[in-house]
């Protein structure tokens, strides 16, 4: 492409970044704290943008430029742009839930537990506590977790995150096995906000083996898709 088409695509493509940041679009490729970094990107190749549009007047303006025409069909570049600005991706579920290991990981720490009353904790921070501490502060306790619903082959359920580290593309999943009052349908990538009780049952992870607890379930109902599908509780 000539020196026009290339700043339209760069101007495009930094407004799109833009409209990412400035929105929640973003969430759907990279972790939230960098929104900053996006938005930046976004105005360093509008700047550029300009800028090559800008000297490559000045130059036409100065001599009389003889350059054959380049093909229309490079134009079709810009398409995808168009598409990141006017169709959100869906966020990973379960059928890369399924397919990929649990991700899950013994904390450095956790957090104080308050002493008595019911717990909301995210999914991550239950399957660690109930894991790596056995329960410890969980037994007894009414809890409530948040994820959407996983089926495995033998249509067991599971309540899923997919946790970030960066971005989407380096997502994993942490699963909670249900037991209990579970809901006679459930919908796999379904939203579901699930109360219930410690249990020490566990098993193991058919794909790589790894730990997934369980929540005896005395309550379960559908949520709408969360602000931030991905749990980010490892940058924490």
């Amino acid at each position: 492409m000539n020196r026009q088409a290339q700043s339209a695509v760069l101007f495009v493509l930094g407004a799109a970044l833009l409209h990412a940041g400035l929105t929640d679009l973003y969430l759907r490729y990279v972790k939230a704290g960098l929104r900053p970094l996006v938005l930046a990107a976004g105005v360093v190749l509008i700047v550029t943008a300009l800028a090559t549009a800008w000297y490559e007047w000045r130059a036409k303006a100065k001599e009389e430029e003889h350059a054959h025409r380049e093909p229309r069909v490079s134009w079709l570049l810009v398409l995808p742009l168009f598409a990141l600005i006017l169709v959100a991706p869906p966020a990973l579920g379960s059928y890369s839930a399924m397919r990929t290991g649990t991700a899950l990981q013994q904390s450095y720490g956790y957090m104080k537990l308050p002493r008595s009353g019911p717990l909301r904790l995210g999914l991550a921070d239950y399957a660690g506590r109930a894991v790596y501490e056995h329960g410890r502060g969980l037994a007894g306790r009414q809890i409530t977790i948040t994820g959407f619903v996983a089926l495995d082959r033998s249509g067991a359920p599971y309540l899923v995150r997919m946790a970030l580290n960066c971005c989407a593309a380096d997502a994993q999943p942490v699963k909670v096995g249900l037991t209990g009052q579970i809901p006679p349908v459930l919908k796999p990538d379904g939203w579901l906000q699930v109360t219930g009780t410690y249990t020490a049952k566990r098993t193991k992870d058919s794909v790589n083996g790894g730990p997934i607890p369980y929540l005896q379930v005395t309550k379960a109902e559908p949520v709408p898709t969360p602000h931030d599908p991905y749990d980010e509780t490892w940058n924490n």
